[in-house]
């Protein structure tokens, strides 16, 4: 395929274009159609990106390797008001997805993700492992604002779903290779065939490395460098397609990976209470105590160092055309996952506060769909069932001067406390759903829609703390029904207006760090939200495109987390139904194609997100405040410039920029949390064969290397600092693809 006609899938994000190389008239042809053949399943249903009804983008497989984007954290620079981030001890495979300011950072078991991360339908319902690789993957979609009727509990801020090639007829073998500065190593082989006339086959197996960033100093032989990346990973899928109306597919994926804790330091702040020794201060910390180099970490613990994450899924789905008018879908699904981690939270020699951690979960899904396509309606129903079983334990912990090895006291003293600390949690969910949606013609130019779901949730844990004298139990039920209403209306053969209602819920639960006392482990209410949306999309021109979304969102019994480092015995984190909160905003993403050879992708987006009301005796969150983790603009520039040379080969000159502005690390206003602003740069300039066969590419990866903070929070007398990891990176990428 002519790399011109990539340039349409960059621009188009996705799209199917003719595969001749040089005939000038179906290059023409296809930059007029690009557009027309953007589709997305963001409904359950395969429809045109420009006719859905909601605010949804689409990353193709092009885009996602000339953008240089490795995992999922690397999709949250591109989206408009999509910020993905991470704090999880130090774990690089945790991800926390924030849309339009509603997210989660933390990752304990009994803490639910406000936006839903989706593997093929499949729910992975975990922060941690959703740091998802991008290999074998066709596209990924990014549904923005609730989604509470196809898409259930926790997709308060929307949804992604990461869709990857599946088994055809393709007849081919692609292998890479990558090799950079920082010592970057990485390639992956991906298979695509038929092995008999009903059966088909996709396989991909990658590997990746890179050096770290700073060292353990205080380590005799540290395990890994911080910072240090390694992990293997694979996926197989196999089609059978048992006769015209029914085909099966079985998946199978997993990943290993073990890598250095993410960069990680300290600043040090005012004492919360310099006249109280035993409010979890630290005034032993002194600057001269932290390394020179902020990468480097001072602990002497060993093993902290390190990070683990380690899973494997498999999934079995059915698609039978019933009728003409009827289809049903059948999919289940058993993922498993563990992880290794933790932080030496004062981030010096000294044993003040020092939380390894481990944790795991199993999930099980299941969900039938019926399906129907009228003349002029359409709608899909389903039923559906989740369980998980997970865990998160800590130990041995250390937090001064409650769970200390020697007794040691803020002040230099020694006392009789000498023992270190341990926790676990645990919880098993229960899920269950049953929605319908549908939309209906009302005219060539008119459709109005709609959906219904109905939730409910049964949770039920137990934990045992230092301030426990026994475990405790607990269970709680949470239900809802959430609906949506929509209409669109095709103002011309290329633009589409529409206007949609929306309401979201996210399922109450537990706290994640009761270390206050059995008092604390108790529920907090479900949180509801009603979206207002309008928008406008489709091609303006048939050299540009356009998607407009502005939207109102109201929030009630908001559930937001306060960290309070002076409760003894451990860092305690609660969550509150705080309030109220409200955000506003606008997104608009347009591709211009300025000439045949020279191309331009942009994304705004505008959000203005603030807490309305708070109730009385909520601790530490003001009204006005700003939800976390919410920069106001997101801004991605992406352009392409295309060479066709003599030979019949094309360079292709990609280069990409992602801002986000300032923010707030927690909900809870510390100007010591402030997040300042950042901007990233890359480039991708390849070379294709004549026989489209073979690529070669040099890349530049945050190129100006702008290190910059991805968490903060305030501790006691410091602030931890998690530090970005994707520092600056050169190198070449070799591609070649063998037709079987």
């Amino acid at each position: 395929m002519k790399l011109r006609h990539f340039s349409q899938l960059s621009v188009a994000v996705v799209a199917a274009l003719s595969s001749s190389a040089f005939a000038e008239q179906e290059k023409t042809t296809a930059k007029q159609d690009a557009f027309e053949k953007i589709e997305v399943t963001a409904r359950k249903r395969t429809e045109s990106i420009f006719e859905s009804p909601t605010a949804v983008t689409s990353i193709g497989e092009n885009l996602i390797d000339k953008a240089n984007m490795s995992n999922l954290e690397d999709i949250g620079k591109y989206v408009p008001n999509l910020n993905i981030t991470r704090y999880g001890v130090g774990n690089a495979a945790h991800a926390s997805v924030f849309i339009r300011g509603i997210g989660l950072q933390d990752h304990v078991i009994t803490t639910d993700p406000g936006v839903g991360v989706y593997l093929d339908g499949v729910y992975l319902g975990r922060q941690m492992g959703s740091n998802l690789s991008l290999p074998n993957v066709e596209r990924v979609e990014v549904l923005r604002g609730p989604q509470g009727t196809l898409y259930g509990r926790n997709t308060l801020g929307g949804a992604v779903n990461i869709i990857t090639k599946q088994p055809g007829d393709e007849g081919i073998v692609t292998t890479t290779a990558k090799v950079g500065s920082r010592n970057r190593l990485a390639g992956d082989v991906y298979f695509n065939n038929s092995l008999t006339d009903t059966v088909s086959m996709s396989a991909s197996v990658s590997y990746k490395q890179r050096d770290g960033v700073g060292e353990a100093i205080n380590l005799v032989n540290p395990a890994n460098e911080i910072g240090e990346e390694q992990e293997l990973s694979g996926r197989m899928a196999l089609k059978w397609q048992a006769n015209s109306d029914l085909f099966f597919v079985f998946s199978v994926d997993g990943v290993d990976n073990e890598s250095g804790q993410s960069p990680y330091t300290i600043e040090l702040t005012a004492p919360l209470d310099a006249n109280d020794p035993f409010n979890g201060d630290f005034p032993l910390l002194t600057e001269d105590m932290l390394p020179s180099n902020p990468d480097d970490l001072a602990t002497t613990v060993a093993g902290i160092e390190s990070t683990a994450y380690s899973g494997w899924g498999t999934s079995l789905s059915a698609h039978w055309d019933i009728n003409n008018t009827y289809t049903t879908k059948f999919i289940t699904s058993y993922r498993s996952s563990e992880y290794e981690g933790g932080l030496d939270d004062d981030a010096v020699a000294l044993n003040l506060s020092e939380f390894p951690e481990e944790g795991g979960a199993d999930q099980y899904s299941f969900e039938i769909q019926l399906n129907g396509s009228y003349d002029n309606m359409d709608f899909v129903s389903g039923l559906y069932f989740f369980n998980e079983d997970g865990f998160t334990s800590s130990g041995p912990f250390v937090f001064s001067p409650f769970n200390t090895p020697d007794g040691l006291l803020n002040d230099g003293t020694t006392a009789s406390f000498g023992n270190y600390g341990y926790f676990d949690i645990n919880q098993e969910t229960n899920s269950y759903a049953a929605y319908i949606n549908a939309s209906y013609d009302l005219s060539d130019d008119l459709t109005v829609g709609g959906g219904l779901r109905y939730s409910k949730d049964k949770k039920e844990a137990d934990a045992q703390f230092p301030s426990f004298a026994t475990r405790k139990y607990v269970s709680a039920d949470f239900d809802a029904v959430t609906w949506d209403v929509n209409a669109s209306y095709q103002l011309s053969n290329n633009m589409n207006l529409y206007g949609q209602i929306q309401k979201g819920y996210q399922t109450g639960g537990f706290p994640p760090r009761p270390f206050g006392g059995p008092d604390q482990f108790v529920s907090f209410d479900e949180t509801k939200a009603i979206n207002y949306e309008l928008g406008l999309k489709g091609q303006v021109h048939e050299d540009i495109s356009m998607m407009l979304a502005v939207f109102v969102t109201d929030y009630t019994d908001l559930a937001l987390p306060f960290s309070d480092p002076t409760a003894g015995g451990g860092f305690v984190t609660i969550v509150e139904n705080a309030g109220e909160s409200k955000a506003q905003g606008i997104e608009l993403e347009t591709t211009i194609a300025f000439t045949d050879d020279f191309t331009l992708r942009s994304a705004i987006g505008y959000l203005d997100s603030e807490i309305t009301e708070v109730d009385e005796g909520v601790q530490g969150i003001g009204k006005g405040d700003s939800p976390a983790l919410t920069p106001r603009w997101t801004v991605m520039l992406a352009p392409s410039y295309f060479v066709d040379l003599s030979n019949g080969g094309t360079v292709a000159i990609n280069a990409n920029y992602s801002y986000r502005s300032d923010m707030q690390g927690q909900s809870v206003y510390n100007q010591s949390e402030h997040i300042e602003s950042r901007e990233l740069v890359g480039f991708n300039i390849s070379y294709l064969n004549p026989n489209g066969d073979f690529e070669v590419t040099l890349y530049g990866e945050n190129v100006l290397n702008e290190v910059y903070d991805v968490g903060r929070l305030q501790q006691s007398g410091f602030v931890g600092v998690m530090r970005s990891n994707d520092r600056s990176e050169f190198g070449l990428k070799f591609k070649k693809e063998f037709e079987l």
